[in-house]
């Protein structure tokens, strides 16, 4: 059943929004006004002029900044450079009119080097307790894949960086500004050979495209457990944060459990496959669209569903509530030592399209199924090429 409620509020930067929100926490924006003119003379002076990363042009952004979309080249630039996780004395944040609060230490997280070895994973799994569309099995998602990094592929312990409502240090709770430094930790100093990983379970929403490089005209997002304050993070910044500075010999592995998450990172090429394993490559670059690519590397996401689609939280697996992407995508790489990125994507949609039919769910429909994708930032063989992490 699909419940829309139709809401109009006002966020952070004074913008007036009507949204949207229905099935899995879904938030479309249908119309958004421009930020108000500066009050005052002191509110006008709160301000920086900064160069855009691409085509160099000056800009004026506001003090707290932290990215801003060129209007020449329509290019995404990061401004915050800082890799410190923030700690405030009352170690807590706000979410859905709560404050969560620690008592506990905060832990230092050393900077991004080479003595960690080749390897590096971000795992950022959001639960929203206390909230009325709160998840179950984000938590869960979590710890099943640092398991499989741990044990399967040897991604060193203090290399792996969990996000969770779960964790003691206020700077691992997955806040937008602590998600968006942890990103950044994730490719600072990123050389030939390494290997990145990205997951992320939670709420996934969609927001009308304002910078004219989305093919269906929708920007997908990421909804951090303090998005109702501080606001969504787009599929534009999670690009230019974590893909474009990839260099060449780098690979980056994105795993998105979440709705509407076929193309999360802003890839430029899109994998289609049917179930006689007969794929293509649909080419989601536009004309005079930013750059979506690496700087040489290798980017690849995989999601649990289409643009157009929901993902599942469900009990279906095992009785406990996880992600139908995450579970799959373990339980695949457990029993399989050795597989393409071709059998891996069918293993997928074969096991949640299986779940799916047992739960009585129509899976001729492709907006009511689940169909998890493929995306990358170049196109290959995906029957030949092995999958490893």
């Amino acid at each position: 059943m699909m419940i829309t409620v139709l809401l109009r509020r006002e966020v952070p930067n004074g913008i007036v929004e009507e949204l949207i929100l229905f099935r899995c926490c879904s938030i479309y924006e249908t119309n958004s006004t421009m930020p108000p003119e500066p009050r005052n003379l002191r509110e006008k002076m709160a301000s920086k002029r900064v160069s855009c990363r691409w085509c160099r042009m000056v800009c004026v952004v506001p003090l707290e900044a932290q990215s801003f979309y060129c209007p020449s080249c329509r290019g995404s630039t990061v401004l915050e450079r800082t890799y410190n996780f923030p700690y405030s004395t009352n170690q807590g944040y706000a979410a859905h009119g709560r404050l969560y609060q620690s008592n506990a230490p905060p832990q230092q997280l050393s900077p991004p080097s080479h003595a960690y070895g080749r390897k590096r994973a971000v795992l950022c799994g959001i639960t929203y307790k206390g909230h009325r569309q709160s998840l179950q099995g984000s938590v869960n998602d979590v710890m099943s894949m640092k398991k499989l990094l741990l044990q399967r592929f040897r991604f060193p312990l203090s290399s792996t960086l969990v996000l969770t409502e779960e964790e003691e240090d206020y700077r691992r709770a997955p806040t937008k500004t602590n998600i968006r430094n942890a990103l950044r930790w994730l490719v600072e100093g990123t050389r030939a050979g390494d290997s990145l990983v990205f997951q992320y379970s939670g709420h996934g929403s969609q927001v009308r495209d304002r910078d004219g490089d989305e093919v269906d005209g929708y920007d997908e997002a990421l909804l951090p457990v303090d998005y109702e304050t501080e606001g969504r993070i787009l599929d534009d910044e999670l690009n230019a944060t974590i893909v474009r500075p990839l260099p060449r010999g780098a690979t980056l592995h994105a795993i998105i459990d979440t709705c509407f998450s076929g193309t999360f990172l802003d890839l430029p090429n899109v994998c289609r496959i049917n179930r006689q394993a007969y794929y293509k490559w649909e080419d989601h670059r536009l004309p005079n669209a930013t750059y979506k690519g690496t700087s040489g590397g290798f980017a690849l996401s995989i999601s649990a569903c289409d643009d157009h689609q929901s993902s599942g939280d469900t009990t279906a697996f095992t009785g406990n509530a996880t992600g139908a992407l995450t579970y799959s995508f373990v339980q695949t790489l457990e029993l399989e030592k050795k597989l393409s990125y071709g059998n891996l994507l069918l293993a997928l949609q074969n096991r949640i399209g299986a779940a799916q039919q047992a739960l009585g769910l129509n899976t001729n429909d492709s907006k009511s199924t689940q169909e998890p994708q493929l995306s990358s930032s170049h196109k290959f063989d995906i029957q030949s090429k092995t999958f490893t992490l």
